[in-house]
């Protein structure tokens, strides 16, 4: 039996480059169905995260002209990660496979053929992984790869290279469905849940039209998302440093006593003062990870939704 592949693609002002990639998209699902790799029924799922623009008119307008086309919105923006599990979450009862990527035409489709392979062979996760980034210029390569050697040294496990760009069987989401926090990072909590899982490598292209929603800052923030939603290496460190430094106060202490007793001390201020601002700005960075992470837990115990999806283009009809 064929499985039924739902591709889920998250948007977000994406006007510009939505009636380009719509079209790309749906000639990839027609192909693979007429390589007897998936079902007829399988579907194109575009979850409009809070779009400002004409995002969710052309989702709807998409859906009117071809049944392969369908939608869901969110009632407001709640961020990339939150559509793509929205998007997930929706189609985890409907499909057998589900295939995550942007709606930037970045990500090369004619890898969804090897994933869904490996998946026949008996792959549960096939993670889309960036063969190089020639086309990066050096900063935005640097920063990059940057972050995936910083999260697995913090102790997040993520496959380098490996963005948003995924097959995920239903049997996955299902038990993926299990975790409930509210601060996700997806790349780092799917191999959490284990299950058998490859790679396919492929190369990304410059985005077809529109403009990127993932400025450094951005990045800065989602790393800082995945190191405290998946580690407790940042407050294992603080803990490392703080011994570290009384060490260094106890030998100082020592040392002050011996020079006290020789009669060897000498008055002044500028010793005090470099230790007072040193002793005072490491507790300031060391409370500051500690509030991210009460800020976390504060936000966990909320429990609020994760998304709210206020229309379906299946309403429509």
């Amino acid at each position: 039996m064929k499985p039924v592949l739902y591709i889920v693609i998250p948007c977000y002002n994406e006007e510009k480059v939505l009636p380009i990639t719509c079209e790309l998209f749906l000639e990839k699902i027609t192909t693979l169905v007429k390589k007897n790799k998936i079902d007829n029924s399988s579907r194109i799922l575009f979850v409009n995260d809070g779009s400002k623009d004409h995002t969710w008119d052309i989702i709807c307008e998409l859906a009117e002209k071809d049944e392969h086309y369908m939608g869901i919105s969110q009632s407001r923006n709640r961020g990339h990660q939150n559509a793509v599990l929205a998007g997930l979450m929706e189609a985890k009862d409907k499909c057998d496979i589900t295939i995550s990527i942007d709606c930037d035409g970045q990500d090369d489709i004619n890898a969804m053929d090897e994933m869904v392979d490996q998946y026949l062979d008996g792959s549960e996760i096939v993670y889309g992984v960036r063969s190089k980034r020639d086309t990066d210029t050096f900063f935005k390569r640097f920063t990059a790869e940057g972050f995936y050697k910083l999260m697995n040294l913090m102790g997040a496990e993520v496959v380098f290279n490996h963005a948003d760009y995924r097959l995920v069987s239903s049997r996955v989401l299902k038990e993926f469905a299990n975790f409930e926090e509210v601060n996700i990072f997806l790349r780092g909590m799917f191999p959490l849940v284990g299950f058998k899982s490859t790679s396919v490598y492929y190369e990304r292209h410059e985005r077809i039209a529109g403009e990127s929603h993932y400025p450094l800052s951005k990045m800065l923030a989602l790393a800082f998302d995945g190191i405290t939603s998946l580690s407790i290496k940042p407050i294992r460190m603080i803990t490392g440093l703080g011994g570290f430094i009384a060490i260094l106060s106890f030998i100082g202490v020592v040392w002050s006593v011996v020079m006290a007793i020789l009669g060897k001390t000498v008055t002044g201020w500028a010793s005090m003062v470099c230790i007072i601002s040193f002793i005072g700005g490491v507790q300031l960075i060391c409370l500051g990870v500690l509030g991210e992470y009460i800020g976390k837990i504060y936000m966990e115990v909320k429990h609020r939704p994760r998304y709210i999806i206020s229309e379906r283009t299946e309403e429509k009809k």
